[in-house]
């Protein structure tokens, strides 16, 4: 069963995002201050892609997860998936900042290269807690985060057998109440769990859980829906909602409704998506996108934008933007058809294996 809705949604959230990255760059006296608007308006979208992951990962592997042969197969290849990028991307990153220390190139805002932080990033680490900003590839937190629902994964998995989907949903609702704790305890530099990137991986599993909670009840068929309107009106409230950044609650729970609806429905009439299935060449792309956005914008839009073309005034910024945005989705995909295709499947033990057609089914 792939899910093609959520995959266009992942796909969506990862361009909002690299836009909102891009747009810092955009002109004007008063940039800073709605693109900090927007960071705080539409920091949910990244509760998404964990949303997805938990749902995903949970309706496709939980049935199967019998052995510790089982999940070491897992883990295998969610690492295969998401390493390899995340390593050469960072590669990148690491000889800038070398680069940077050598005295070969000058570099705003010291503490994003900062080479003591590489051994963390190596690991994917990094969203655990062990740094306190963040460095390099800045988006790479949620690969960290991804990781660790991963290495946890089989409590879920444990709890769904043992205690059914009421206790997931305990588990999802402690695991919230223990975050608000340390939120109020001020654990978290950003000051609450929702906000975190550096402790991501702690709000990562929140969302991550309740992927797998939206999972479980659609595998029990809870809900009578055939129709995607009422998930799509419920993501419709859930995008209202972002308006008011204090709502953050009602938003993920919206966004909670919205996935448990359209689970139901696509589930019950998988055919009713057929529409998409071209798409779903480009939606495959998503993590490509939001992995390596932030190269193109050090190369296209902190070098060449700031350094060559801005001077120049030969171009307006938004009609340039349409260069490092098609720039990112063409290496995304060079980078799915080169590196974490051939790659990915070599590393996870898969040489002859054909090239999935979504992620869903990577």
């Amino acid at each position: 069963m792939h899910y093609r809705i959520f995959e266009c949604w992942r796909f969506a959230a990862a361009i909002l995002v690299m836009t909102y990255h891009f747009l810092f760059f955009a002109p004007g006296p008063g940039t800073a201050a709605w693109t900090a608007t927007l960071h705080l308006h539409f920091r949910p979208l990244l509760d998404v892609f964990f949303m997805i992951s938990g749902f995903v990962i949970a309706a496709r592997y939980a049935p199967r997860m019998n052995t510790m042969g089982d999940y070491r197969r897992f883990l295998r290849r969610r690492v295969a998936r998401l390493y390899p990028l995340h390593v050469l991307t960072l590669i990148f990153f690491a000889a800038v900042g070398v680069a940077s220390a050598l005295g070969l190139v000058t570099l705003t805002d010291p503490g994003r290269w900062r080479l003591a932080d590489l051994p963390f990033h190596f690991l994917a680490l990094h969203a655990w807690g062990t740094t306190d900003r963040l460095a390099f590839n800045y988006p790479s937190w949620s690969v960290s985060a991804e990781f660790f629902c991963y290495l946890l994964f089989p409590a879920v998995v444990l709890v769904w057998r043992r205690a059914g989907v009421a206790g997931l949903g305990l588990l999802l609702v402690g695991w919230i109440a223990v975050l608000e704790v340390w939120s109020r305890q001020g654990v978290f530099p950003g000051g609450h769990w929702t906000n975190a990137d550096t402790f991501g991986a702690y709000r990562a599993f929140a969302d991550f859980t309740a992927g797998a909670l939206a999972a479980a009840l659609v595998a029990r068929r809870i809900l009578p829906v055939a129709s995607h309107l009422p998930g799509l009106a419920a993501l419709a409230l859930a995008l209202v909602t972002m308006g008011w950044p204090q709502l953050v609650h009602l938003t993920l729970a919206l966004l909670f409704l919205a996935m448990l609806l359209i689970g139901h429905s696509e589930g019950a009439r998988p055919a009713s998506t057929a529409r998409l299935e071209p798409l779903m060449g480009l939606t495959r792309l998503s993590f490509g996108v939001y992995i390596l956005h932030a190269a193109c914008e050090f190369v296209l839009l902190s070098f060449a934008w700031n350094h060559i073309v801005k001077p120049l005034g030969v171009v307006n910024f938004y009609a340039y933007l349409a260069l490092p945005m098609g720039a990112t989705i063409a290496l995304a995909w060079l980078a799915f058809r080169f590196v974490e295709g051939p790659l990915g499947r070599l590393l996870a033990g898969e040489r002859g294996a054909k090239p999935p057609s979504s992620l869903a089914a990577a």
